[in-house]
């Protein structure tokens, strides 16, 4: 069965009062679904339509693991506390087999 994965990829600086609120939620819950966190911060080069703004990449055991993270009450708790502080783009996408 393939992984799942999710990626944050930021359009712009985050509000960084609300991001702050957002991680004490956020990192424990994808945790407690199951979610690695593989590449985060340092180095952006940007190429085509990309912005050089922070991008994070997690893996999940499948596909499914990585929908039901982001749609689980405790990720959603993160959200709330993010309450429109970031301009993201978040994917969630099935690796290959």
């Amino acid at each position: 069965m393939p992984k799942g994965y999710m990626i944050s990829a930021h359009r712009s600086p985050a509000d960084p009062e609300k991001a702050a609120a957002y991680r004490v939620f956020a990192k424990p819950a994808i945790e407690a679904a199951g979610g690695k966190f593989l590449a985060g911060g340092g180095q952006i080069v940007a190429k085509e339509n990309g912005v050089a703004e922070p991008t994070i990449l997690i893996e999940f055991e499948s596909f499914e693991a990585a929908v039901a993270a982001y749609e689980s009450d405790a990720y959603q708790e993160a959200l709330r506390a993010l309450d429109g502080g970031a301009n993201r783009d978040i994917r969630l996408f099935e690796g290959l087999e």
